[in-house]
């Protein structure tokens, strides 16, 4: 097991170190940089030239566009990124680490919310769909699951607006506080903007669990329905167990088996934000402000976050490998 960790550890530098050239050359050949996006409208007016505009890019350091220059340039933020440097977001002028540290926390705790409840919701569903096939239950179960994966992210969530916040005005349509409120001035402020905060989220929740758990429900639907044939399950059977005990006991702890290969996108999920829902809720969270980012330009952000992702990714899908090795005995890891 130590040498497979270590093993891996060292394909994955060779992995992340391919990933930050990718990166890094896409996002150099966009058509519109951090400056030109900055100072379009003061180019248009006059107020600015084209050479001023240079200036501006050789400052920032993304004035060669050249092969070359993007290489050196590359290489400079490689070199600053092995020293623990990964620069200063040109749009919030802070260290990138300390701005993903900052606005990180809030994403994680939908994500976190979300996939709870993403589970809890979703295997109960595809083994009773299982349990129950051509049944009923398993075509209402199939097509709720269905439509949630077909619809996008925005579409559903701009409906949920519509209908528990414009037309039944139950909850808050955006942000993550009452701005007419300050809790500072009130007397138990923490609370009551804690309970605000959390009344806000609930419809961002709402739609991350609802697009989230077909997926996954069909998933479990699929692995139970082939445990359900086995052997062992067949046995099971004819020594008289109830379908209860043969379904909750033996065939749901190997229908778990496959689910721990989802591990490895979990990891980066909890932490990376949903571009789309944070965008539509106006929520700062992380995704958020990687979608402004990459609109920007802002280049040390948009590496130093997917960096932050392509680590995490690494890591989950290292931990989902071992997690794999521990529940299924089978599976030798060499």
């Amino acid at each position: 097991m130590f040498k497979y960790i270590v093993k891996r550890l060292l394909i994955s530098i060779v992995i992340l170190l391919g990933v930050s050239i990718i990166i890094y050359f896409l996002v150099r050949l966009m058509p519109a940089d951090y400056v030109d996006t900055k100072f379009a409208s003061q180019l248009s007016q006059g107020s600015i030239d084209q050479e001023d505009i240079q200036r501006f890019k050789d400052l920032y350091g993304i004035g060669d566009n050249s092969f070359t220059g993007i290489l050196s340039g590359y290489f400079k933020w490689l070199g600053n990124m092995l020293r623990g440097d990964f620069g200063n977001s040109f749009i919030h002028n802070k260290p990138v680490g300390q701005v993903i540290g900052e606005n990180m926390w809030i994403s994680f705790a939908i994500a976190v919310v979300a996939t709870i409840l993403q589970f809890l919701i979703a295997i109960p569903l595809g083994i009773t769909s299982a349990t129950h096939q051509y049944s009923v239950r398993d075509y209402v179960t199939t097509v709720f699951t269905m439509i949630g994966i077909a619809l996008p992210t925005y579409f559903f969530a701009y409906i949920a607006i519509r209908l528990f916040s414009t037309e039944l005005g139950w909850l808050p349509n955006s942000g993550l506080v009452n701005p007419s409120k300050n809790y500072a001035d009130t007397f138990g402020g923490g609370m009551e903007k804690l309970g605000d905060i959390i009344v806000h989220l609930i419809l961002p929740v709402f739609v991350t669990v609802i697009l989230s758990i077909g997926g996954l429900m069909r998933y479990t639907r699929t692995n139970t329905l082939e445990v359900l044939n086995a052997d062992y399950i067949r046995t099971a059977r004819a020594k008289g167990l109830s379908e209860k005990r043969v379904v909750y006991k033996h065939a749901f702890r190997n229908t778990l088996i496959p689910l721990a290969t989802l591990l490895a996108g979990i990891l980066p999920s909890l932490f990376g934000g949903m571009m789309i829902t944070e965008q539509v809720f106006s929520i700062d969270g992380i995704g958020n402000l990687a979608y402004n980012a990459l609109r920007q330009g802002d280049i040390p952000f948009i590496m130093g976050y997917n960096m932050f992702l392509a680590v995490l990714t690494v890591i989950g899908t290292l931990f989902s490998d071992i997690m794999y090795s521990i529940v299924d005995p089978r599976v030798k890891l060499q």
